[in-house]
Order: structure tokens, then sequence, then C-alpha cells
């Protein structure tokens, strides 16, 4: 007897606490990885599992094809890179938001609305909010807000280029392919800063258990309920992602938010939701 699949809305969330999870034990290696070894520890193996189970033929790609993946993966790369070094420094919640910013400035520059300006102004006060407001608790580090945002223009630049690999390359060999590339990008910073430590085997498991919970299990439960719910509704949903992180880093890391940072959050959270129900509007 066929188990039902798992509805579509619970999917999504189980997908998102997957990731944040699996960032915070991500964190969690930095002492012994650093953030650059962890990101190609976690990428590399990534890549392995998907190649593993979808079994794309690569081989069978043409110049053309590379030519629209190898920007896909190499903006998978380095927005992997510079989120964790910005997580080596920021709460994972704050990271998390700070990170929204890009694809909120790409929902407005692609949607060229008036109204949406509003929102962006919205995710903008949210970001003044995340400005140190009195106090220790308060304080902001500007190396990594600033890591945090060009992530977040690395996720502007992956969501373009996979679009266009969705476009030439059917199914998931694009994908798996951009993860391969973003392995190769990722690899030489992993290696220069944590050496013969990616081949430890407690860490290579730990490593393999980030691969699974950031990448694998989100990657293919997010595929199965983008199959059953409308693109707007989806985008509404992942607007909860930065509370997710939040809660997260305070369960895990015990990472605590001030105040003024959870109105923050509010704000990008609500400005994503918003940019996400104008467009069904405009697609309407």
């Amino acid at each position: 007897m066929k188990r039902p699949a798992l509805p579509p809305i619970p999917a999504l969330l189980l997908s998102m606490m997957s990731i944040q999870g699996g960032a915070a034990f991500a964190k969690s290696l930095f002492p012994a990885l650093g953030p650059a070894g962890t990101t190609a520890l976690r990428v590399t193996l990534a890549a392995g599992l998907l190649l593993a189970v979808f079994r794309p033929n690569l081989r069978a790609l043409r110049p053309a094809d590379w030519r629209a993946i190898v920007p896909y993966g190499l903006a998978l790369g380095l927005m992997n890179l510079s989120f964790y070094a910005a997580l080596e420094r920021l709460p994972l919640g704050l990271a998390v938001t700070l990170e929204f910013v890009g694809p909120l400035l790409l929902s407005l520059f692609l949607s060229r609305r008036a109204s949406d300006v509003g929102w962006v102004l919205l995710a903008g006060l949210g970001i003044v909010l995340i400005a140190p407001h009195g106090g220790d608790a308060g304080r902001l580090d500007l190396l990594g807000a600033g890591l945090a945002l060009l992530a977040g223009a690395f996720w502007a630049a992956y969501i373009l280029a996979g679009g266009k690999v969705g476009q030439r390359v059917p199914g998931t060999t694009g994908v798996v392919a951009g993860m391969v590339v973003a392995a190769l990008v990722t690899l030489p910073f992993g290696v220069a800063q944590a050496g013969a430590g990616l081949l430890r085997p407690d860490l290579l498991l730990a490593g393999l258990a980030v691969a699974l919970l950031s990448s694998a299990l989100p990657y293919s439960l997010e595929m199965a309920a983008l199959r059953a719910i409308p693109a707007h509704v989806f985008g509404v949903l992942m607007s909860l992602e930065p509370a997710i992180a939040a809660l997260s880093g305070l369960l895990f890391l015990h990472e605590r938010l001030t105040l003024w940072q959870w109105l923050a959050l509010l704000c990008v959270a609500v400005a994503s939701a918003g940019i996400s129900l104008t467009s069904r509007r405009r697609a309407a």
C-alpha cells in the first residue's frame, strides 16, 4: 500500500525547518573547519548525494548548456560562502533576514510597480532596525552584515541564472550540474581554510548530516510542494524563513535577538510576503 504524501504546506514548513536546523548545525562545525571549510564540505557532499540519487547524464550537456549552468553554479557557490562567512559573525536569524534583501530587490526590479516600492521601503525599515540600539546586546558586526547582504545579492543572481538553466536544461540535470560547479567553486576556499580537516571521518559524517538537512531533504520537499501549491503561496510561506532561522538560532545555538531585531525580522518577512501577493495580482 502506497504511503500518503506529506501535504504541501507541512512539507514546505518542514523544508524550511530542515534548512535552518542544518545551518545551525553547520555553525557548530566552524571551530573545527571554519565557515569556508564547512561550506565546501556541505556543498561537495550535497553534489555527491544529488549525483548518486538522480544520476544525470552530464556528458550529454552541450557547450551552450554549460554557459547557462556555470553562472548558476558560481552564484550558488559564492552565495553559500558569503552566507556562512556572515554566519560566523551574526546570529542565524539576522543573517537570514539580511540575505532576504537580495530577492526582495530583485522582485522590485522585475515588477516595476509603484506599489511594490512600499514593500521594499518596509524591508529597508527592517534593515535600519537591525542597526544597534544601545548596549552590547544590540551590537551589529558590520562586516557580517555586509557579507549577509552580499549573500543576498548572489541569491538574486542565482534566481536569475536558475531561470535560464530551467529553460535550457530539462529535469534535474541542470540543478545537479550547477551543484557540481558550486562544489568546484567552494573547494579551494575550504581546502585553504580547513586543509586535511575536511577528510576527518567524524567531520565528514557531520558534513553529510548538514548536506542532507540543508540540501537533499529540503530540495525534495520543496519540489513536492511546488507541484501542489501556486507560486505566490510558496512565496508567502517562504517569508517565514527568517523567523524560523531566528527560532533555530535560539533553540540550537542559544542566540537571542533584541526587540528591535525581532521587529526588523518582522518587517522583512511582511515585505517578502507582500511582494509575493502583488506578484499574484500581476499574474491574474
